[in-house]
């Protein structure tokens, strides 16, 4: 029988006994149906789940370790095995694989962690104060004038750490098997851009720190303020120093810019952000990797105008379900 785990196998149980059926049941555990209709066979036969004694090595830990095991990771995600093992109390010989098996059964397994901004308790309600204002926003009465911005860092290199080499024993250091790699990346270059669901800007390359004086002469002047001329138009951006500085707050005034005002620490509220992560996976796909700055800036330019709008419609589409999601998570990080 595949391995449910003791608190799976008394849920699907009590789905049976509520009437459930076991083809609905087999789905939710993503087992077969077989699994769960001999569960109900044994329950029957034996009045209990547990496993049936069998041959074979006797288990390393009891009842009172799995438990231990299971509340330590579920209190620190981020506990290691064997730091659960120099933790366990009595006296016992357990390897970290008894431990991580032990957790395989729980249901728990490690994975990549998401990597998010970190949120303060007065990011978080500011968060959700900023959902709540926006939650009645529709895209065809609001949110499709807005215009999107925001700028993003390009590697001309990039090594996440995920890559992986087929080698023997002993080859670590071969030399067909080390990922050579050029300090910080190689460098790169900054671009910035916005989108709406008409349109968007041309992809502009910002050289050197941007400051207030360089980010209004450079980016707000002549190539924003032209995305903005209708009266209904709002503009996003977030909250950088130079976005938020006095210069720049001025000038947008002066030119009757409305501002759609942006919690902080938001990164998953905007969708250009996505709109980057493409444009990034566009340019690693070319056949023809850029050599230098400039072959990565014209490759970004390339693929930054072949996008398709639908893309980016459906990109401005998904706003009301980010308000939704923020809301929900009162405040916490979301699945966008």
């Amino acid at each position: 029988m595949a391995r449910l785990s003791r608190e799976d196998r008394q849920i699907a149980l009590g789905r049976l006994q509520a009437g459930q059926s076991q083809s609905a049941i087999a789905r939710h555990f993503h087992v077969s149906q077989s699994t769960i209709s001999r569960l109900w066979v044994r329950f029957q036969a034996t009045g209990s789940v547990a496993d049936l004694p069998r041959a074979g090595r006797p288990r390393a830990t009891t009842a009172a370790h799995d438990r231990f095991i299971r509340l330590c990771h579920l209190r620190n995600r981020f506990l290691s095995a064997s730091s659960s093992v120099q933790a366990l109390p009595g006296p016992h010989r357990l390897s970290d694989q008894t431990v991580r098996n032990r957790l395989h059964e729980a249901g728990l397994r490690a994975r990549r962690p998401h990597r998010g901004a970190v949120l303060t308790r007065r990011h978080r309600q500011n968060r959700v104060q900023w959902g709540n204002q926006h939650l009645r926003w529709t895209v065809r009465n609001h949110w499709r004038h807005v215009w999107f911005s925001d700028e993003s860092y390009f590697l001309l290199q990039r090594h996440d750490g995920r890559r992986r080499v087929y080698r023997r024993v002993n080859e670590r250091y071969a030399p067909n098997c080390v990922d050579e790699a050029p300090v910080h990346g190689g460098g790169g270059v900054m671009v910035w851009g916005a989108i709406n669901t008409a349109g968007r800007s041309t992809l502009v390359h910002v050289q050197g720190r941007i400051t207030a004086q360089r980010y209004v002469e450079e980016i707000l002047r002549p190539h924003a303020l032209p995305l903005l001329a209708d009266q209904d138009a709002i503009f996003q951006q977030d909250n950088a120093r130079p976005h938020t500085a006095r210069l720049t707050t001025q000038f947008l005034t002066d030119h009757h810019v409305q501002v759609l005002p942006w919690p902080s620490m938001s990164p998953d509220m905007i969708p250009i952000e996505h709109l980057w992560d493409e444009l990034d996976r566009r340019v690693r796909r070319r056949e023809e990797a850029p050599a230098n700055h400039r072959d990565l800036l014209q490759a970004l330019q390339e693929e930054w105008d072949t996008i398709p709008q639908q893309d980016i419609r459906h990109l401005i589409q998904s706003m009301p379900r980010r308000c939704r999601a923020v809301v929900a998570a009162q405040g916490s990080h979301t699945p966008y």
